[in-house]
């Protein structure tokens, strides 16, 4: 899918502005709404900004105090109840080591946090009775329940709680329910106004509001300096996504000044371990966060991961580091293995009649489906729903893309889910298998009629700059503006006319020196002028980028493992040519060492009817352009495997006869009421181009046609095709279709006859 890029307009910053924080800087600020010289000076400098108090929580937060007060005075023991990621995970360390202060750690305070692999996000029945039967087992009734990051809807839980006799306070930042739920105190500031400079806080932030408001009633009691505890904060918001303004920005400002004084062990070897010097957003999202919520993603018990951050014992940590950087290797290449197989059931699917995307999978893990459905979204433009299935019931996470609440399109589907929370642009979900294909109508019928339409994948371009600005000094500018993230979003460079050179990929290794099953492709990016920079493409192969000039939408970024600063290539717009411009590539590929590469002719046979002997690239699917040649060529040589062409050779396709078949195949279907096979269809057709067939379903609906593509409900099997309600007129002209069709056709022959010049018979 072509990316749409969306270039903001340059603006003319003020000259004390430039002078201030640099040319590019100022553009930067100015584009985002601050000229106003006070409030630059509270964006930029910590101590300028004025954060807000605790109180401003309301009674909600003076019920929450006077309730712990009590709790403290009368010696009751507190449970902590935290959630998975790495926000739920430094929420609970936060209160851990916060309210730890004034009750004993493992005797009158404990904590839970669900097992991400066989729990939900949220409180439950279940949990509540695993965790009252823990405290009595040592003698102790358990009288109060602290959530952090979860607990706003999980309303059966928290009645059942207050059955008990358990009092709950609540501290969160998800999506409220419709009416207060059933505790002592609820501190969420989704019930604060969406301009509050504490309507963004995530988990461990409102968790830190809480012990902030704490250690103000009780100063007397705690040892330890509460900021202590904002390195934690920082890891937390940063993780979480959460919009950095107001008083979220306050924080991680002053979190990242704490962690990058590295007086907690767990952290300090957390940033050993991944390299990285602490002093940037940077080191907690592709540092500290991946590592921190591989492990609930990969073993699903994060307990660990408390003890990691908490503890004081060298020996200990140590091990732990181990644990999450053999969790997070493992996490790379499960995240790779199961967004191939998303990308595969899509290429099934009828995406120009597909809002909202919904897959299931019985073999999926759960624990890396949100990152997957991430990954989705920036590929396709569409929301994404993305599920397992054990036992009939299903699970999984939900992402979407600005614009489109999710949230609220499965909300009023709620009467169909077993349960459900999250923000409008994420959320978790859980279902019986038979509800399914009704709610998958449902959402997708909702969004047609509430949006209307899909949006075209976008990427929101700040400033066009020259590779020659790509320096340390722009580098340093863009700092100022730190922390970067949603609300800030970090700069995206457009560079024009230039060139990619020295391309190779590089294979990801673990700390032991090993191949992980993830890859990136490193290059130097070059303009007319002689002037270039060293560049990587994380997630993709050398072959993907173009041999032609082309502009390049790209982040500036630190490569502190070789003291440089290099690009992140983000997209690409190669330059158009002409064919005959593309004609050396062919000749490049042979000239150069995969000359050596073996291609043998097994046209039409079938595909795992190969001789085991051989290590053996299989391509059943005939080339249609220089692209598509130089990638199969390149993935059999990477592979370091012969190629075997596979694919049914070829035959004169006409346009002519195949629009009429066509034709007859939708007479036939919208006669008998049945469906075909979309491999059925291309099969008779003679057809395997998407664009194509899609020509082709388009001028039938012009002519009263209604195609339809009818997803399994598993997803496991490819789509039918139903088509319907016959028009009048037998004579149906479809002159792009067969334009195309024949076009295709040529394309495939002329294609073909390159590799089998190639081809060494066997």
């Amino acid at each position: 899918m072509t990316t749409n890029w969306q270039t903001l307009a340059a603006v003319v910053p003020p000259t004390w502005l430039r002078e201030s924080v640099g040319k590019f800087a100022a553009q930067l600020l100015c584009q985002r709404g601050m000229i106003d010289p006070d409030e630059v000076k509270a964006f930029l400098l910590i101590a300028a900004y004025q954060p807000t108090s605790a109180s401003a929580f309301g009674e909600e937060m003076q019920q929450a105090i006077a309730r712990l007060r009590q709790a403290y005075e009368q010696g009751e023991t507190i449970a902590i109840w935290g959630d998975f990621d790495a926000d739920g995970i430094t929420a609970t360390s936060v209160l851990w080591e916060g309210l730890g202060e004034f009750f004993a750690q493992g005797d009158r305070l404990v904590f839970y946090i669900p097992d991400r692999l066989k729990e939900s996000h949220g409180v439950s029945i279940k949990g509540l009775d695993e965790l009252r039967s823990q405290c009595e087992l040592t003698g102790k009734s358990l009288n109060l329940i602290i959530t952090c990051d979860t607990g706003s809807t999980s309303l059966e839980a928290l009645k059942y709680a207050q059955e008990l006799g358990i009092d709950v306070i609540v501290t969160d930042h998800h999506t409220l329910p419709d009416q207060r739920p059933p505790v002592v105190a609820i501190i969420n500031p989704r019930y604060l106004s969406n301009d509050h400079p504490l309507f963004h806080l995530s988990g461990v932030a409102v968790a830190y509001k809480l012990m902030e408001a704490l250690y103000e009633a009780l100063p007397e009691v705690p040892q330890q300096p509460l900021e202590d505890l904002l390195d934690l904060v920082a890891i937390g918001l940063v993780a979480d996504l959460v919009q950095l303004t107001g008083d979220c920005r306050y924080l991680a400002q002053k979190g990242i000044e704490v962690l990058r004084q590295k007086k907690r062990l767990g952290v300090r070897m957390l940033l050993e371990q991944c390299k990285r010097v602490g002093d940037r957003p940077i080191d907690i999202s592709f540092g500290i966060a991946p590592r921190i919520n591989a492990v609930s993603r990969i073993w699903g018990d994060v307990r660990k991961c408390v003890e990691l951050l908490t503890t004081r014992d060298q020996k200990i940590c140590k091990a732990l580091i181990d644990q999450t950087e053999l969790a997070n290797t493992q996490r790379k290449a499960l995240q790779k293995k199961v967004f191939k197989q998303v990308q595969s059931k899509i290429a099934q699917m009828d995406l120009s009649t597909t809002g909202i995307i919904v897959l299931v999978d019985s073999q999926w893990s759960v624990g890396v489906l949100g990152l997957v459905a991430g990954q989705v979204v920036a590929e396709y433009a569409r929301p994404t729903i993305l599920c397992t299935m054990e036992d009939g019931i299903v699970k999984g996470s939900a992402r979407s893309l600005e614009g489109i609440n999710l949230y609220d399109l499965l909300k009023e589907q709620e009467h169909l889910l077993l349960s459900f929370g999250g923000h409008p642009l994420a959320g978790g979900l859980s279902f019986r298998f038979e509800n399914l294909q009704v709610l998958t109508e449902a959402i997708d019928q909702k969004f047609w009629s509430q949006y209307g339409q899909l949006q075209n994948k976008a990427i929101k371009i700040d400033l066009e700059v020259a590779i020659a600005d790509l320096t340390k000094e722009l580098f340093n500018e863009f700092k100022q503006l730190e922390p970067f993230g949603m609300g800030n979003p970090y700069p995206r460079l457009l560079v024009r006319d230039c060139q990619f050179s020295e391309i190779s990929n590089a294979n990801i290794r673990n700390q032991k020196g090993q191949k992980v099953e993830y890859i990136k492709t490193e290059f130097t990016l070059s303009d007319r002028q002689g002037n270039q920079i060293y560049g990587d493409w994380w997630g993709h192969y050398s072959y993907e980028l173009p041999d032609t000039a082309c502009d390049v939408v790209i982040e500036l970024v630190d490569n502190s493992f070789r003291k440089r600063y290099d690009a992140r290539l983000i997209d690409f717009h190669a330059q158009s040519a002409p064919l005959s411009a593309d004609l050396p590539s062919l000749a490049s590929t042979i000239a150069n060492p995969r000359a050596s590469l073996k291609i043998i002719n097994w046209h039409g046979r079938d595909a795992i009817a190969f001789d085991r002997d051989l290590s053996t690239t299989i391509c059943d699917r005939c080339p249609q352009s220089w692209q598509d040649l130089n990638i199969i060529i390149n993935q059999a040589h990477e592979a370091n495997q012969a190629l075997a062409l596979v694919y049914p050779r070829p035959e004169q396709m006409n346009g002519a006869i195949a629009w009429q078949t066509l034709v007859g195949i939708a007479k036939y279907l919208s006669r008998t009421g049945k469906e075909i096979k979309r491999s059925q269809l291309i099969a008779k057709l003679g057809i395997d181009d998407q664009d194509v067939l899609q020509i082709g379903f388009d001028e039938l609906r012009q002519y009263g046609y209604v195609v339809e593509s009818i997803a399994d409900p598993l997803g496991e099997i490819e789509p039918l095709i139903r088509i319907s309600s016959i028009p009048s007129d037998g004579s149906i002209p479809a002159t792009q279709f067969i334009q195309a069709a024949n076009e295709l056709a040529f394309q495939q022959q002329f294609f073909d006859r390159q590799l089998q010049n190639l081809a060494i018979s066997r």
